[in-house]
């Protein structure tokens, strides 16, 4: 196999991003094709879609009719339903009642990653969202999530009440302003060069060869 280089790489991304989910996945593939994915460490990072989203979210149908209309909300779910199929996602949209406030998530991935368990933490909560149909806005959820993945109990219940975390998500929110981050997942490698977008496994394969390389 190859010898390439381990790689660091943050991700700018939201729990209620689909794209992020898959393009986690995606990037995880090209990861283990290169022999990456042990040695590879990635951080994620906050980016709320929609950061003046009520405290108790909001149901989904109502939210997504407003944002795409209904014909066309039920149109990329499906599409997403297959592109997901092709990744071992299981997207079960029609289990999903709402679409919740991230803030608290984010939050308890910051403090998940202090104590090494960031992106099991992110992966769980994916599932937990887009293939449970689990409302992961609401705290009793977030820590039941937490705790599956081994972030202690009371860790996860600091995280929740910390104003500490709550203002480094709106810093670190500030910064991807700051870097005209307009969309998610946006990643960065290395912290020397972004990809936009869910790439495909093919497609990061390839970056990572080129840079490697160079």
């Amino acid at each position: 196999m190859e010898q390439m280089m381990a790689l660091t790489v943050s991700v700018f991304s939201d729990l209620i991003c689909p794209w992020c989910f898959l393009g986690k996945h995606r990037l995880e593939h090209a990861l283990h094709q290169l022999g990456l994915r042990e040695t590879t460490t990635v951080e994620w990072l906050p980016f709320e879609l929609n950061p003046d989203m009520p405290a108790e979210g909001m149901e989904r149908s109502v939210y997504r009719a407003r944002k795409f209309g209904t014909e066309r909300s039920a149109e990329l779910d499906a599409q997403m339903t297959e592109l997901g199929g092709r990744e071992g996602i299981s997207f079960a949209f029609d289990r999903m009642q709402s679409t919740p406030n991230t803030r608290n998530a984010h939050m308890l991935i910051a403090a998940a990653r202090q104590h090494g368990t960031g992106d099991t933490l992110v992966e769980a909560l994916f599932h937990a969202y887009f293939e449970e149909g689990r409302d992961v806005g609401d705290a009793a959820v977030l820590l039941d999530v937490a705790g599956g993945v081994g972030l202690d109990r009371q860790v996860a219940l600091t995280a929740l009440k910390s104003e500490d975390l709550r203002s480094l998500i709106v810093s670190i929110e500030a910064q991807a302003a700051e870097m005209q981050v307009g969309g998610v997942p946006f990643f960065i490698v290395d912290g020397q060069w972004a990809v936009s977008g869910a790439q495909s496994a093919e497609q990061w394969v390839a970056l990572i060869r080129q840079r490697q390389n160079a």
